[in-house]
């Protein structure tokens, strides 16, 4: 069955077809290639012996685990490397793992160990900064210490150049939420960048009066209904632009090659957690958007990232930081990965393809919908936070910049930050601040774990909270309830040196996963 042709209304996106890319023959065909190249591919004993390994049976144990997971294509040679690195530096997490790839080897390293044999190779260790540079805190007042105290571990890498805290920040992995941590041009720390590669905010603006939220209400509900996919493992079945799959980057190396089938599967799904998509009112003032009078607009709003694709991109090379980069118990999460070698490049190539995977998820979003709707919106708007970009600071030093859980604010850069579901949220310019690192929060940030929210937090109260909003709710749980946010007007405050508020979302027909989904935000 040939699959429906673009609406004319949608020229506001991209809109080319290439139907080969779905041929599942094709893809598989792809895997074959992939498995015959793994199959090629040997891990050297010189290369077993570099990782401290000379007892000769020892030797023949390790290579005949490594190659036979070469061969069947279990793992690539990185991969498999890395996990001997890390095996061999702590075996026990390997040999408790039941029925694991590694678990015999993990027993075997123990048992010698314990007669003495096959000692712990040490290791360098990179050692932290003894002094704690200052760096910039926004809504001091508001932030937890966890927070503080992850910033302050994080400017004391050896690499560190400067930092910044937005008003929203909490307690995360490595960098805390809503920090901005600027490194040596060379270097990139895939907890840094975050879990989520690309979270991303989308706005599409309509020629439509705000009251449609109510007057058409039922209508605009079906159309999320219809049109949006939540749950950690969620796929869709039907595409309205998969042109981003043409893409040759999707060819460069052997993770995003082993993940395209996966990314292809999730084009135009939302995750679990805080992501959402939500109908509202936008109130613009006169000459805020250039093409937009004043008004009071329909509006629809995204928030999802890179989905499954992003998030194995980051536990993969995550894993190989950690191995490589090693630092103290307190820092261990910020382990960086060099440019100059071959994982740092490849972990670039692929954090970047995950950027442009966010954009084109939300764009097949809004597309859908666009089309579902029958008008082309009037502007579309979007920002990614955690991200890691190429940069200059106000000195003209060339850094890596990582925002995590934090909005790029350079002088006249458009954005979106948003509160929470019965929050407003706000289309913001930056005003390029030099202290923040062209920077400002993502959001409202948390002001309770989820774990708080669930014991502290009262049903009937966030139920009275929606009513007195308005606001239609589908999905979500007790852990994304307003009361679990921060005060947003309290966090736009804060960083008023940093953006310009150039309209207001007010959330009025909100669509999340269901309450049983785990939160992968």
């Amino acid at each position: 069955m040939k699959p429906p042709q673009p609406s004319p209304r949608d020229g506001y996106i991209r809109r080319q077809e290439n139907y080969n890319t779905k041929n599942p023959l094709l893809w598989r065909g792809q895997g074959e290639a992939k498995r015959n190249t793994m199959e090629k591919e040997k891990i050297s004993n010189n290369e077993l012996k570099a990782l401290g390994i000379n007892d000769v049976e020892v030797l023949a144990n390790f290579s005949r685990v490594a190659n036979g997971l070469l061969k069947h294509a279990v793992m690539d040679k990185t991969q498999v490397l890395a996990n001997l690195e890390a095996l061999i530096d702590d075996p026990m997490p390997y040999a408790l793992k039941k029925g694991g790839k590694f678990k015999n080897l993990a027993d075997d390293v123990i048992a010698l160990r314990k007669e003495g044999k096959f000692v712990k190779q040490e290791r360098s260790i990179f050692k932290l900064k003894e002094e704690i540079a200052d760096f910039p805190v926004w809504g001091l007042e508001h932030i937890e210490v966890g927070a503080l105290a992850q910033m302050k571990t994080a400017i004391q890498l050896p690499i560190a150049v400067a930092g910044a805290l937005m008003p929203d920040a909490h307690q995360g992995y490595g960098l805390p939420i809503g920090g901005v941590l600027a490194t040596t041009a060379n270097t990139i720390i895939p907890f840094a960048v975050g879990v989520d590669i690309a979270c991303r905010m989308c706005l599409s603006i309509f020629d439509l009066p705000a009251a449609m939220v109510d007057s058409e209400n039922d209508k605009l509900k079906n159309i999320l209904m219809d049109n949006t996919y939540f749950g950690m493992g969620c796929t869709t079945k039907s595409y309205h632009d998969s042109s981003l799959f043409d893409s040759k980057t999707w060819n460069e190396t052997k993770v995003i090659r082993n993940l395209k089938d996966k990314a292809y599967a999730q084009l135009g799904t939302s995750g679990t957690g805080n992501h959402f998509v939500e109908w509202g009112e936008l109130s613009i003032t006169e000459g805020a958007l250039v093409g937009i009078p004043a008004g009071n607009y329909l509006a629809l709003l995204s928030h999802s990232g890179s989905r499954g694709f992003g998030g194995s991109v980051a536990d993969y090379y995550s894993k190989i930081a950690m191995t490589k980069t090693k630092l103290p118990a307190e820092a261990k999460h910020l382990a960086w990965l060099d440019l100059d070698k071959d994982e740092g490049q490849e972990y670039w190539i692929a954090m970047n393809l995950a950027g442009e995977y966010a954009s084109a998820n939300h764009h097949e979003i809004h597309g859908k919908i666009a089309r579902a709707l029958g008008l082309a919106p009037l502007m579309m708007i979007e920002n990614h936070h955690n991200f890691a970009w190429k940069e200059q600071l106000a000195d003209g030093t060339e850094v890596m910049v990582h925002r995590k859980g934090a909005t790029p604010a350079g002088e006249g850069v458009l954005g979106i930050i948003p509160g929470s579901m019965s929050t407003p949220g706000f289309v913001v310019r930056g005003k390029g601040d030099a202290a923040s690192i062209n920077s400002a929060s993502h959001g409202a940030g948390r002001l309770m774990s989820r774990s708080a929210a669930f014991k502290t937090l009262d049903k009937a109260a966030i139920a009275a909270n929606l009513l007195d909003k308005r606001i239609t709710l589908m999905g979500s749980d007790m852990d994304e309830a307003p009361m679990a946010y921060k005060d947003i007007h309290t966090v736009m405050a804060a960083q008023g040196d940093l953006v310009e508020v150039l309209a207001k979302f007010e959330p009025r027909i909100v669509r999340m996963a269901d309450a049983r989904e785990r939160p992968e935000d």
